[in-house]
């Protein structure tokens, strides 16, 4: 099933962000796609207020890979633009926790497209109609 939200602007995210996060309920791992400044992470931080109902501070773990907000519930948000390979990702420990049972919100997962579970919901963003809005794809596999 794919679900398309076109030409959303900064303040429509929470649209889209309600969205994802009644998909959390049922899925936990959810794989973002798009360019360098696409907006995932400004999608990741309206997501984590969805779902933990709270204003967390959220930044990009570029450098620390991944950052933990709880409340709620656990949230783990990956940012996998300095991995290298999948062998990295295994050894810097990702595999244990995107199997685990906490939401796993990942950046950049084209670098850890081998480890994904087959149930991940993807989530493409692209240009939309103009600089300031994006077309936002969020796909769940077919035995969803």
């Amino acid at each position: 099933m794919i679900k398309l939200f076109e030409n959303i602007s900064k303040k429509e995210l929470t649209i889209v962000a309600e969205y994802i996060s009644e998909l959390s309920d049922k899925h936990n791992v959810f794989a973002f796609y798009g360019d360098m400044g696409a907006g995932k992470t400004t999608l990741i931080a309206e997501i984590v207020k969805k779902i933990i109902g709270e204003n967390f501070s959220v930044t990009s773990p570029t450098f620390s890979l991944v950052n933990v907000y709880n409340g709620k519930k656990t949230i783990y948000h990956f940012d996998c633009y300095r991995i290298e390979n999948t062998a990295e990702a295994l050894d810097a420990g990702i595999e244990d926790l995107i199997y685990g049972k906490n939401i796993c919100l990942i950046e950049w997962s084209e670098k850890i497209e081998d480890i994904l579970p087959k149930n991940v919901v993807i989530i493409n963003i692209k240009s939309g109609k103009d600089d300031f809005c994006r077309n936002i794809e969020v796909i769940l596999q077919k035995n969803e």
